[in-house]
């Protein structure tokens, strides 16, 4: 079988900082690419690239829900599948009349968020990171399955996140809550502020249960009622999420106990919202706004296809307007991100979404977050503290009356 293949090679860039190797689960083992992508898009400094070869390899059959199919071998599961006519979304498919199509939602394509993840030989395991073999049986059907994720970081903290409170947070001499983080994200931000654990693939899986318990244990162990999860981004795998929220409520009955999501927003619709206030009951939650133009949006994302980042962009800003209109503050406490530097965002935009939600609700907790130089984005100038009192200053002016900003030295406000 001669067929067209993409692969992944080290160029001249490469340092030699061995990142990839500490935290990349290579599906080839370092000896033989399958094209998963994840070294390409984890390296910090941009030194691998893909390429086209073409080749006669072996074909193995695989079996699809009972089909048999003949593929490249060499090559993942989730590239199998796209050569057998299957979709791969970057947003998951709505409950429609051709919700029976042959798709896959595919987030993070690093191994880390198990959203795509299938029954294969029994075990459930992500597409986009397991190469296929010949006899390999595959199911579609995970509902039986219990759901994974990649899980790392378990860690307390004394500021929390965006969607702490800000009479909780603390100025460093004591914690405030515990957190954990999980791997994968449907974003590609070029300044990451948490890359080690959004790329990694090698980092443990975990069940909701586990997680939960995992995270249950720190809280007793440093004495806090809050516990928060974040990443990467934790709503891509949704089944997932619901099930570690559903955990960490029967593992933690009292009254003082308090359930914090840390979110990019981007996927966060109506329904989804619904279901982890009403069912998963979550307590707290941060949704960041990265932008107000899908310009500015897709500078600080890295998304490059502009109807996508559109598509994430406005379920964010509905998701924050949902929220405020049904949920905050009675069930659930919301606090609002705003990542800022002036390379990626003017004030005259930050000054727009400040007026934006003041008119939404001029009350709710606004932290903006100084992006520093970080992973791929080293060229940028972390702003000053005095830039971003600045920034909260021209905020309050824009009827907001509870911000909070970070900076280099610590957070004022509100």
């Amino acid at each position: 079988m001669r067929v067209k293949l993409i692969r992944y090679r080290k160029t001249s860039r490469c340092v030699r900082c061995g990142v990839c190797e500490e935290i990349v689960s290579c599906p080839g083992n370092w000896v033989e690419c399958v094209g998963c992508g994840s070294c390409y898009l984890m390296c910090p400094h941009e030194a691998i690239e893909p390429y086209e070869v073409e080749v006669d390899v072996e074909p193995v059959r695989i079996s699809v829900d009972g089909e048999t199919l003949e593929v490249p071998s060499g090559i993942t599961v989730l590239r199998a599948l796209e050569l057998s006519g299957w979709s791969v979304l970057k947003f998951p498919a709505l409950r429609t009349p051709d919700a029976g199509k042959k798709r896959v939602f595919v987030p993070c394509e690093t191994g880390g968020c198990f959203a795509c993840a299938m029954v294969i030989d029994g075990e459930l395991q992500p597409t986009c990171h397991t190469p296929v073999e010949d006899g390999m049986r595959i199911e579609t059907d995970v509902e039986g399955k219990t759901p994974l994720r990649r899980v790392e970081g378990f860690s307390p903290h004394t500021v929390g996140g965006v969607g702490t409170p800000w009479w909780v947070k603390s100025d460093g001499w004591r914690y405030v809550e515990v957190a954990c983080f999980v791997a994968g994200c449907n974003l590609r931000c070029p300044q990451c502020q948490n890359w080690f654990v959004t790329y990694n693939s090698m980092a443990p899986t975990y069940t909701p249960r586990e997680a939960a318990k995992m995270l249950t244990a720190y809280r007793r162990r440093y004495g806090v009622h809050r516990m928060a999860i974040s990443g990467g981004e934790p709503t891509v795998n949704r089944r997932w999420l619901v099930e570690f929220f559903k955990e960490l409520r029967r593992l933690n009955t009292d009254r003082k106990a308090r359930f914090h999501l840390d979110t990019n927003t981007t996927l966060l619709t109506e329904d989804y919202i619904d279901e982890l206030v009403e069912d998963a009951r979550i307590t707290d939650i941060g949704c960041d706004l990265k932008g107000l133009t899908v310009e500015t949006f897709q500078k600080i994302t890295g998304i490059r296809d502009r109807r996508l980042a559109q598509q994430y962009l406005d379920t964010s800003w509905r998701a924050v307007k949902y929220i405020i209109d049904n949920y905050y503050p009675d069930k659930l406490f919301l606090g609002i991100g705003i990542p800022y530097n002036p390379w990626f965002m003017s004030k005259e935009e930050l000054w727009k979404i400040g007026e934006r939600l003041a008119s939404w609700c001029e009350d709710v907790q606004v932290v903006v977050l100084d992006y520093r130089p970080e992973w791929r984005a080293r060229y940028l100038r972390w702003p000053e503290p005095e830039e971003m009192l600045e920034v909260k200053r021209l905020l309050n002016e824009a009827g907001l009356k509870t911000v909070i900003v970070q900076t280099k030295i610590g957070h004022f406000g509100p």
